[in-house]
């Protein structure tokens, strides 16, 4: 079964980059990406109902030597049956689509093949897609308007395992930058460190390995968070921190990942504040 297996995937590659991946060409940095014979690379499949934008997106990324489009999908259905065919390491997801959209496509892929990582890609910078893509389980979310450059950063980023959404600015550990007195919302520093993470998707355990505090104050921190907005829900809290600029579209704002990371940012064109 094996055999079969590895020859259906190797048909399933173009045939120009089936030859780079055989060759042992070093990348522009003069490294190798080789296990044992082989090149390692990222198989994408991209979902998108409109073929003019699928082929301008297969220009985008067929010059990398460490990425390939192996199949493409004009709606969720479609999506879901080439996951489970191909397995593919990651999907660029589109999101108003018929048959079904791509925000319930990436709560199927999430659950029934947590291995393969969902790289939500829309035309609007709309906070809400942004906070139902994370709760779909995304693992990042990009514009389509951003420069090609950005989306390659995406992939990479959300391929190595860390996220890629709106965040804010700062380094590992250290306060936001903003007043430290209290906001008008009455929340303290400390409080909109923890605000800003459950929005981005940790949990507590990785909150307080982040921020160098206990599981047990971090809970603290969240029920009183919950407590002073009248806020019982994760989603809820979301879309709260984007709307009073905690989180931001802002390129230029940044989240510490999870330990061992790099920084979790959002390419955009432009800054959004809702």
């Amino acid at each position: 079964m094996k055999p079969k297996t590895k020859v259906a995937l190797d048909a399933a590659l173009p045939e120009s980059f089936s030859a780079r991946i055989n060759s042992s060409e070093p990348n522009e940095d003069g490294s190798e990406l080789l296990t044992g014979a082989r090149r390692v690379f990222t198989r994408i499949l991209l979902v998108d109902d409109h073929p003019v934008v699928r082929k301008g997106l297969i220009a985008c990324l067929s010059g990398r030597p460490n990425l390939a489009v192996i199949a493409e999908a004009a709606d969720g259905l479609e999506a879901l049956q080439k996951v489970g065919e191909l397995s593919p390491d990651l999907v660029l997801m589109d999101v108003e689509m018929p048959q079904m959209n791509g925000l319930a496509a990436t709560e199927s892929i999430s659950k029934k093949f947590p291995r393969t990582k969902v790289l939500v890609l829309s035309m609007h910078n709309n906070p809400e897609y942004v906070v139902q893509a994370i709760h779909m389980g995304a693992r990042g979310f990009a514009l389509k308007t951003a420069p090609a450059e950005d989306l390659i950063k995406a992939i990479e980023i959300v391929q190595r395992g860390e996220p890629f959404f709106p965040g804010h600015s700062g380094a590992p550990g250290q306060p936001l930058k903003k007043d430290p007195a209290a906001a008008p919302d009455g929340l303290f520093e400390r409080e909109k460190e923890v605000l800003v993470h459950l929005a981005a998707g940790y949990s507590n355990k990785d909150i307080g390995e982040l921020l160098k505090i206990s599981v047990r104050t971090v809970e603290s921190h969240r029920a009183r968070l919950m407590k002073k907005l009248n806020i019982h829900t994760i989603a809820g809290l979301t879309r709260y921190a984007l709307a009073q600029g905690y989180i931001s579209l802002n390129p230029d704002f940044s989240i510490p990942a999870m330990a061992g990371g790099g920084p979790l940012r959002f390419p955009s064109p432009q800054t959004l504040r809702v």
